[in-house]
Protein backbone atom coordinates (compact mmCIF):
# COMPACT_ATOMS: atom_id res chain seq x y z
CA UNK A 1 0.00 0.00 0.00
CA UNK A 2 1.27 3.37 -0.81
CA UNK A 3 0.95 6.04 1.84
CA UNK A 4 0.23 9.83 1.71
CA UNK A 5 2.52 11.60 4.07
CA UNK A 6 1.55 14.68 2.44
CA UNK A 7 -1.91 14.95 3.80
CA UNK A 8 -2.24 17.84 6.21
CA UNK A 9 -4.63 17.10 9.23
CA UNK A 10 -6.10 19.64 11.05
CA UNK A 11 -5.48 18.32 14.35
CA UNK A 12 -6.75 21.60 16.32
CA UNK A 13 -10.15 20.69 15.98
CA UNK A 14 -8.92 16.89 17.38
CA UNK A 15 -7.84 18.52 20.64
CA UNK A 16 -3.70 17.87 20.04
CA UNK A 17 -2.07 18.81 23.40
CA UNK A 18 1.25 19.81 20.80
CA UNK A 19 -1.60 21.98 18.82
CA UNK A 20 -3.22 23.76 21.41
CA UNK A 21 -0.81 24.49 23.60
CA UNK A 22 0.20 27.14 21.48
CA UNK A 23 -0.96 30.50 19.85
CA UNK A 24 -2.44 29.58 16.42
CA UNK A 25 0.38 31.69 14.40
CA UNK A 26 3.42 28.88 16.20
CA UNK A 27 4.68 26.18 14.24
CA UNK A 28 5.23 23.22 16.81
CA UNK A 29 8.05 20.78 16.21
CA UNK A 30 7.72 17.93 18.04
CA UNK A 31 10.01 15.22 17.75
CA UNK A 32 7.48 12.41 20.19
CA UNK A 33 4.28 13.89 17.86
CA UNK A 34 4.15 13.18 14.14
CA UNK A 35 1.45 14.44 12.07
CA UNK A 36 0.78 11.47 10.24
CA UNK A 37 -1.72 9.15 10.18
CA UNK A 38 -1.03 5.80 11.92
CA UNK A 39 -0.50 2.64 9.70
CA UNK A 40 -3.60 1.04 7.93
CA UNK A 41 -3.24 -1.86 10.11
CA UNK A 42 -2.95 0.07 13.36
CA UNK A 43 -6.58 1.71 12.25
CA UNK A 44 -8.11 -1.80 11.36
CA UNK A 45 -7.10 -3.50 14.48
CA UNK A 46 -8.50 -0.64 16.43
CA UNK A 47 -11.82 -0.83 14.49
CA UNK A 48 -12.51 -4.20 15.22
CA UNK A 49 -11.40 -3.85 18.96
CA UNK A 50 -14.06 -0.55 19.51
CA UNK A 51 -16.58 -3.20 17.40
CA UNK A 52 -15.88 -5.47 19.66
CA UNK A 53 -17.70 -3.66 22.61
CA UNK A 54 -16.24 -4.83 25.67
CA UNK A 55 -13.70 -1.79 26.94
CA UNK A 56 -12.47 -3.43 30.40
CA UNK A 57 -9.49 -4.11 31.85
CA UNK A 58 -7.31 -6.10 29.79
CA UNK A 59 -3.76 -8.03 30.59
CA UNK A 60 -1.16 -8.56 27.58
CA UNK A 61 -1.62 -10.76 25.42
CA UNK A 62 0.78 -13.72 25.07
CA UNK A 63 1.16 -12.84 21.23
CA UNK A 64 1.94 -9.11 21.78
CA UNK A 65 4.77 -10.40 23.78
CA UNK A 66 5.67 -13.17 22.04
CA UNK A 67 5.45 -10.38 18.77
CA UNK A 68 8.46 -8.43 20.61
CA UNK A 69 10.43 -10.60 21.43
CA UNK A 70 10.63 -11.65 18.11
CA UNK A 71 10.84 -8.27 16.79
CA UNK A 72 14.15 -7.84 18.79
CA UNK A 73 15.48 -11.05 17.25
CA UNK A 74 14.91 -10.10 13.76
CA UNK A 75 16.16 -6.63 13.96
CA UNK A 76 19.27 -7.25 16.20
CA UNK A 77 19.44 -10.73 16.27
CA UNK A 78 18.45 -9.92 20.54
CA UNK A 79 17.05 -13.21 21.72
CA UNK A 80 14.60 -12.33 24.21
CA UNK A 81 12.00 -14.26 26.53
CA UNK A 82 8.22 -13.29 26.56
CA UNK A 83 8.88 -13.47 30.57
CA UNK A 84 11.06 -10.97 30.27
CA UNK A 85 9.01 -8.45 28.76
CA UNK A 86 7.12 -5.79 31.05
CA UNK A 87 4.28 -3.80 29.85
CA UNK A 88 3.50 -0.56 30.59
CA UNK A 89 1.81 2.66 29.88
CA UNK A 90 4.72 5.01 29.03
CA UNK A 91 8.23 4.70 28.88
CA UNK A 92 8.34 7.87 31.14
CA UNK A 93 6.38 6.07 33.47
CA UNK A 94 9.01 2.98 33.77
CA UNK A 95 11.66 5.35 34.41
CA UNK A 96 9.75 5.92 37.49
CA UNK A 97 9.51 2.60 38.77
CA UNK A 98 12.92 1.89 38.03
CA UNK A 99 14.21 4.65 40.23
CA UNK A 100 11.83 3.73 43.19
CA UNK A 101 12.93 -0.30 42.62
CA UNK A 102 16.84 0.42 42.26
CA UNK A 103 17.40 3.68 44.78
CA UNK A 104 17.11 4.67 48.23
CA UNK A 105 16.32 8.07 49.25
CA UNK A 106 19.56 9.98 49.19
CA UNK A 107 21.07 8.19 46.33
CA UNK A 108 21.70 8.86 43.58
CA UNK A 109 20.31 8.57 39.72
CA UNK A 110 23.25 10.11 36.56
CA UNK A 111 21.93 11.25 33.12
CA UNK A 112 23.55 13.00 30.32
CA UNK A 113 22.40 16.71 29.66
CA UNK A 114 20.64 17.67 27.45
CA UNK A 115 18.04 15.02 27.82
CA UNK A 116 14.60 14.57 27.23
CA UNK A 117 12.84 17.16 29.80
CA UNK A 118 11.11 13.85 31.89
CA UNK A 119 14.53 12.43 33.07
CA UNK A 120 14.98 15.77 35.21
CA UNK A 121 12.25 15.78 37.12
CA UNK A 122 12.42 11.79 38.26
CA UNK A 123 14.83 12.34 41.07
CA UNK A 124 13.10 15.01 42.80
CA UNK A 125 9.91 13.20 42.76
CA UNK A 126 11.31 10.31 45.18
CA UNK A 127 14.19 12.01 47.39
CA UNK A 128 17.09 11.10 44.71
CA UNK A 129 20.10 12.72 44.17
CA UNK A 130 19.86 14.27 40.44
CA UNK A 131 23.64 14.11 39.01
CA UNK A 132 24.39 15.08 35.45
CA UNK A 133 27.50 14.58 32.91
CA UNK A 134 27.15 17.20 30.34
CA UNK A 135 27.46 16.13 26.85
CA UNK A 136 30.09 18.33 24.63
CA UNK A 137 28.96 20.12 21.85
CA UNK A 138 31.23 20.03 18.56
CA UNK A 139 31.08 22.62 16.05
CA UNK A 140 31.43 21.20 12.65
CA UNK A 141 30.73 24.24 9.98
CA UNK A 142 26.88 25.25 10.36
CA UNK A 143 25.76 22.89 12.30
CA UNK A 144 26.43 21.20 16.03
CA UNK A 145 26.16 17.72 17.50
CA UNK A 146 27.24 16.56 20.81
CA UNK A 147 29.68 13.80 21.84
CA UNK A 148 30.25 11.66 25.32
CA UNK A 149 32.67 13.31 27.78
CA UNK A 150 33.56 10.03 29.11
CA UNK A 151 35.86 11.94 31.74
CA UNK A 152 32.82 13.82 32.43
CA UNK A 153 30.91 10.79 32.92
CA UNK A 154 32.77 9.20 35.20
CA UNK A 155 33.19 12.34 37.89
CA UNK A 156 29.77 12.77 38.08
CA UNK A 157 29.23 9.84 39.96
CA UNK A 158 29.72 9.09 42.98
CA UNK A 159 29.33 6.20 45.54
CA UNK A 160 26.06 6.91 46.29
CA UNK A 161 25.23 6.86 42.40
CA UNK A 162 22.74 3.85 41.78
CA UNK A 163 21.10 4.09 38.22
CA UNK A 164 22.26 5.60 34.99
CA UNK A 165 19.43 6.56 32.36
CA UNK A 166 20.62 6.03 29.07
CA UNK A 167 18.60 7.92 26.29
CA UNK A 168 19.88 6.12 22.54
CA UNK A 169 18.94 7.17 19.99
CA UNK A 170 19.65 10.41 22.41
CA UNK A 171 16.67 12.88 22.43
CA UNK A 172 16.85 15.78 21.44
CA UNK A 173 20.41 15.61 20.06
CA UNK A 174 19.90 12.52 17.65
CA UNK A 175 23.07 11.04 18.63
CA UNK A 176 23.63 7.42 17.76
CA UNK A 177 25.95 5.71 19.72
CA UNK A 178 28.26 3.18 18.40
CA UNK A 179 29.06 -0.04 19.97
CA UNK A 180 32.28 1.42 21.50
CA UNK A 181 30.90 3.96 22.85
CA UNK A 182 28.39 1.64 24.36
CA UNK A 183 30.45 -0.80 25.82
CA UNK A 184 32.87 1.93 27.17
CA UNK A 185 29.48 3.73 29.01
CA UNK A 186 28.85 0.14 29.96
CA UNK A 187 32.33 -0.37 31.21
CA UNK A 188 31.61 2.35 33.68
CA UNK A 189 28.71 1.62 35.21
CA UNK A 190 29.39 -2.05 35.73
CA UNK A 191 32.46 -0.98 37.53
CA UNK A 192 30.58 1.60 39.64
CA UNK A 193 28.09 -1.28 40.11
CA UNK A 194 25.30 0.77 38.48
CA UNK A 195 21.91 -0.32 37.20
CA UNK A 196 21.37 1.47 33.45
CA UNK A 197 18.08 2.25 32.09
CA UNK A 198 18.42 2.47 28.45
CA UNK A 199 15.58 4.64 26.68
CA UNK A 200 15.57 2.70 23.11
CA UNK A 201 12.18 4.13 21.87
CA UNK A 202 13.63 5.59 19.14
CA UNK A 203 15.28 2.97 17.78
CA UNK A 204 13.44 2.30 14.68
CA UNK A 205 12.38 6.17 13.86
CA UNK A 206 16.37 6.47 12.18
CA UNK A 207 16.85 7.94 8.94
CA UNK A 208 19.09 7.35 6.27
CA UNK A 209 21.43 4.17 6.42
CA UNK A 210 21.60 4.32 10.12
CA UNK A 211 21.52 1.84 12.44
CA UNK A 212 20.91 1.07 16.17
CA UNK A 213 23.06 -0.91 18.65
CA UNK A 214 20.80 -2.09 21.59
CA UNK A 215 22.81 -1.90 24.65
CA UNK A 216 21.83 -4.79 26.69
CA UNK A 217 22.89 -8.13 23.64
CA UNK A 218 26.62 -6.40 23.76
CA UNK A 219 27.59 -8.81 26.54
CA UNK A 220 25.84 -11.14 29.24
CA UNK A 221 26.95 -8.46 32.09
CA UNK A 222 25.49 -5.68 30.42
CA UNK A 223 22.29 -7.24 30.01
CA UNK A 224 22.60 -8.49 33.53
CA UNK A 225 22.29 -4.81 35.19
CA UNK A 226 20.15 -3.50 32.04
CA UNK A 227 16.67 -2.45 32.06
CA UNK A 228 15.67 -1.91 28.20
CA UNK A 229 12.42 0.40 27.13
CA UNK A 230 11.06 0.06 23.52
CA UNK A 231 7.61 0.63 22.51
CA UNK A 232 5.82 1.21 18.88
CA UNK A 233 4.69 4.99 20.00
CA UNK A 234 7.36 6.88 18.62
CA UNK A 235 8.02 4.79 15.50
CA UNK A 236 4.51 4.25 14.66
CA UNK A 237 3.02 7.78 15.95
CA UNK A 238 0.76 6.01 18.72
CA UNK A 239 2.27 7.95 21.93
CA UNK A 240 -1.64 8.77 22.81
CA UNK A 241 -2.30 5.04 23.38
CA UNK A 242 -0.29 4.40 26.03
CA UNK A 243 1.57 1.35 25.65
CA UNK A 244 5.00 0.49 26.19
CA UNK A 245 7.49 -2.56 27.44
CA UNK A 246 10.11 -3.29 29.70
CA UNK A 247 12.76 -5.68 28.83
CA UNK A 248 14.50 -7.00 32.01
CA UNK A 249 16.75 -10.52 31.48
CA UNK A 250 17.92 -10.62 35.07
CA UNK A 251 15.48 -12.07 37.35
CA UNK A 252 16.11 -10.51 40.30
CA UNK A 253 16.16 -7.48 38.73
CA UNK A 254 13.11 -7.63 37.20
CA UNK A 255 11.50 -9.14 40.22
CA UNK A 256 12.28 -5.18 41.71
CA UNK A 257 10.52 -4.19 38.90
CA UNK A 258 7.65 -5.68 38.98
CA UNK A 259 7.06 -5.35 42.63
CA UNK A 260 7.33 -1.44 42.31
CA UNK A 261 5.03 -1.40 39.04
CA UNK A 262 2.43 -3.55 40.03
CA UNK A 263 2.17 -0.87 43.52
CA UNK A 264 2.01 1.77 41.95
CA UNK A 265 1.14 1.53 38.06
CA UNK A 266 -2.26 1.00 36.01
CA UNK A 267 -2.46 -1.50 33.16
CA UNK A 268 -1.30 0.00 29.78
CA UNK A 269 -4.23 0.81 27.68
CA UNK A 270 -6.42 -2.22 25.82
CA UNK A 271 -7.15 -0.14 22.70
CA UNK A 272 -2.91 0.88 22.95
CA UNK A 273 -1.73 -2.69 23.30
CA UNK A 274 -3.62 -4.02 20.30
CA UNK A 275 -2.23 -0.96 18.17
CA UNK A 276 1.43 -1.76 19.35
CA UNK A 277 0.62 -5.62 18.15
CA UNK A 278 -0.52 -4.27 14.88
CA UNK A 279 2.19 -2.09 14.45
CA UNK A 280 5.31 -4.60 15.44
CA UNK A 281 3.38 -7.28 12.77
CA UNK A 282 1.66 -5.09 10.24
CA UNK A 283 3.67 -1.95 10.02
CA UNK A 284 6.46 -2.11 8.48
CA UNK A 285 5.91 -1.19 5.21
CA UNK A 286 4.50 2.23 6.16
CA UNK A 287 7.55 2.48 8.35
CA UNK A 288 10.15 1.76 5.48
CA UNK A 289 7.86 4.53 3.30
CA UNK A 290 7.66 7.31 6.70
CA UNK A 291 11.62 6.88 6.78
CA UNK A 292 12.80 7.23 2.86
CA UNK A 293 10.24 10.32 3.38
CA UNK A 294 11.93 11.77 6.43
CA UNK A 295 14.95 11.09 5.08
CA UNK A 296 13.98 13.32 1.83
CA UNK A 297 12.87 15.86 3.96
CA UNK A 298 16.35 16.17 6.08
CA UNK A 299 18.59 15.67 2.66
CA UNK A 300 19.16 19.50 1.23
CA UNK A 301 18.06 20.33 -2.12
Amino acid sequence: MQYDFDRVIDRRSANSYKWTKHPADVLPLWIADMDFPAPEPVIRALRTKVEHGALGYEIAPPVLLETVCARMERLYGWRVTPEQVMTLPSLVIGMHVAARAVCAPGEGVLMQIPVYPPFLDIPGNYGLARQVAELRPVRSGATIHYEIDFDAFEAALTDRTRLFLLCQPHNPTGQIYTREQLLRLSEICLRHNLVICSDEVHSELLLGDARHVPLAPLAPDIADRTITFVSASKTFNLAGLFCSFAIIPNPALRQQFVAMREATVPWPNSLGMAAALAAFTGGDDWLAQLRAYLTANRTPW
